[in-house]
């Protein structure tokens, strides 16, 4: 009898959940065939059969099993023929000289069509009816008495709390509890970012093959801001401080199972189509629940955008160990003030939390400013957050 072990998924995971059994107990499995899958507070992982056999679960959907602990066994010497297939009722044919007798109620041909429709069991409709049959009345009695319960239901249900779920919840706590954060706010004109997207976005597309979004821009505009205030891009380790010269941006990523945060490294050293692309890629994995812990860990800097469900303004949370994180938000048209004149412009609200600990106040609002002026000013760019003018006249 071979024994399968939950496997070691990575360093910090001691304990995984079983998220869905593909195999229960009798089946007979194939070598490499998939079992299971398993869900660690970061990631989802497969788990398959070592060798071909008799299979024996040994824990539930939802039950939480240690690192190293045996999940189920594989009965290696039972061959494929001995596993039980289940039987089948056969049910004796009857007379056809002989009535059927039933006491299920029997429902007239309208009365039926009500009753499927609603999907109201027959055997929960009273037929008032000759010999007891559901009338068409009945049915339409049984579906206003059906509707009327569910507008007063008052239940409830418990879901036990994912392995990822849990951990998200600790990890937000310790931010709020082990950390100075606070929270500034500002606003960016994106007129010029949809001026330059509707300018070339049919030939970036077709150049790249990738959409041209606004998530390029803000990362090239962050990483700009980070080379100018370095502290925004590092972190506290116990007493020391460490600095990066490179900028690993995660991006805050809605999954089916919860929010993950992808990295894209040396986002510094990126174009745009290269961040679209590598956003579509991480993206892509993380609603499949394909991404590897590699992809999930590392991360400097963090931009979160609550503005894609709707959101005008919010105070994120720091995505520890980092030390700030950039939240936008969505586009609304409002009356600002252009050259004297009131006019109305799409705007979105930026907030940046950050550890106060590390980052000053002075830090942390010229970092945001510097990321209002380079959307405003889409050619800061392509110049690496200098004065275009000045590069020209070589001051």
């Amino acid at each position: 009898m071979l024994e399968i072990k939950v496997p070691t998924v990575g360093e910090s995971i001691s304990e995984v959940t079983i998220a869905r059994w593909n195999k229960k107990t009798g089946d007979y499995v194939e070598m490499d065939e998939l079992l299971c899958e398993l869900e660690s507070d970061k990631a989802t992982f497969e788990l398959n059969a070592e060798q071909a056999g008799i299979l024996t679960t040994k824990g539930n959907e939802g039950d939480t099993i240690k690192v190293g602990d045996v999940i189920c066994l594989i009965d290696e010497s039972a061959p494929k023929a001995e596993v039980q297939t289940p039987k089948t009722e056969t049910k004796p044919e009857a007379n056809s000289q002989q009535p059927v007798v039933t006491d299920k109620p029997f429902p007239s041909p309208a009365a039926a069509k009500i009753l499927a429709e609603k999907g109201i069991d027959v055997k929960d409709v009273k037929g008032t009816g000759k010999d007891g049959r559901i009338t068409k009345g009945d049915a339409l009695t049984a579906e206003l008495k059906t509707t009327t319960n569910e507008a007063k239901t008052r239940n409830e249900r418990t879901e036990k709390m994912t392995s990822l779920r849990k951990t998200v919840s600790k990890r937000l706590v310790a931010v709020k509890n082990e950390t100075a954060m606070l929270t500034t706010f500002n606003e960016v004109d994106m007129k010029p970012i949809m001026d330059l997207r509707n300018q070339f976005k049919t030939q970036f597309k077709e150049k790249h093959g990738v959409n041209l979004g606004f998530m390029s821009f803000f990362t090239k505009a962050v990483t700009v801001a980070l080379k100018q205030y370095p502290a925004v891009n590092a972190y506290i380790n116990g007493e020391e401080i460490i600095y990066h010269d490179f900028c690993d941006v995660s991006i805050a990523v809605s999954a089916p199972k919860g929010l993950v945060v992808p990295v894209i490294r040396n986002a510094e050293s990126m174009s745009l189509a290269e961040i679209e692309a590598e956003v579509l890629r991480l993206a892509g994995k993380a609603r499949e629940n394909k991404l590897s812990l590699d992809e999930m860990t590392g991360g400097t800097f963090t931009i979160t955008n609550g503005g894609v469900f709707g959101s005008m303004m919010s105070t994120p949370i720091i995505n520890a160990p980092q030390s700030a994180i950039l939240g936008m938000h969505n586009i609304i048209e409002r009356p600002v003030v252009k050259d004297g004149q009131i006019v109305a412009r799409p705007m979105m609200y930026l907030a940046l939390s950050y550890d106060h600990r590390i980052i000053d106040g002075r830090e942390s609002v010229g970092f945001l400013v510097k990321v209002k002026q380079c959307l405003e000013n889409p050619v800061m760019l392509l110049t690496e957050g200098n004065d275009p003018n000045k590069m020209i006249l070589g001051l």
